[in-house]
């Protein structure tokens, strides 16, 4: 049936929910590509007969090809972008830096196009805001207050804030800090917000 592996690229990504990144089906892509080739041939040699023959009953067969061949491309189209747009979000998500995870399921083209935006990003934020930039990926959401509670989920290491304090940040160890400054740890896993 035409279409079919199309439409199953299309299913897949909506069987996912909104924030996550199935693997990318290079497989899906290529049988579908090769389907388009296909059907551009034939639609190439049925032309070619029709102009020459004069086959006016291979018309509606020319034109149902051609359909499919839109559709195909529509729908590799529509794969393609969903995929962008859930990788952008990832970046306003993780941040700068993608877990393996998310990292295992994107290509190399994707993982290219994530760099790009990331500086793009990065540029944009170093532009605005006077001389150190405007982070615009920090507070999400607005906060409802400056100080937050937070547990280091691993080890992470010193940890300097703006006044100059450095903090060790150990597993299971509980810190009161600026909620911009551990916003972005919070985000790849390395903190949890504490609610009491």
């Amino acid at each position: 049936m035409f279409c079919e592996k199309a439409v199953e690229l299309i299913r897949e990504l909506h069987r996912m929910g909104d924030g996550q990144l199935p693997a990318f089906n290079e497989d899906g892509i290529r049988q579908v590509l090769e389907e388009m080739k296909a059907l551009y041939e034939q639609n190439q040699s049925d032309v070619n007969e029709a102009k020459t023959e004069g086959k006016s009953e291979l018309i509606p067969t020319i034109k149902f090809r051609h359909s499919c061949l839109l559709r195909n491309q529509r729908c590799i189209a529509a794969y393609l972008y969903d995929r962008l747009l859930r990788i952008r979000a990832l970046r306003w998500e993780y941040g700068s830096v993608l877990p393996t995870t998310i990292r295992f399921h994107m290509c190399a083209e994707e993982m290219e196009w994530f760099n790009q935006y990331k500086k793009s990003l990065a540029t944009y934020m170093r532009s605005i805001g006077g001389e150190e930039g405007l982070d615009i990926t920090q507070d999400m959401k607005p906060p409802k207050s400056l100080y937050i509670e937070v547990r280091c989920l691993k080890d992470h290491g010193e940890f300097e804030i703006d006044d100059g304090t450095v903090i060790l940040l150990k597993k299971n160890s509980q810190h009161f800090l600026p909620r911009w400054k551990c916003e972005q740890l919070i985000r790849q896993g390395v903190l949890e917000h504490v609610i009491s």
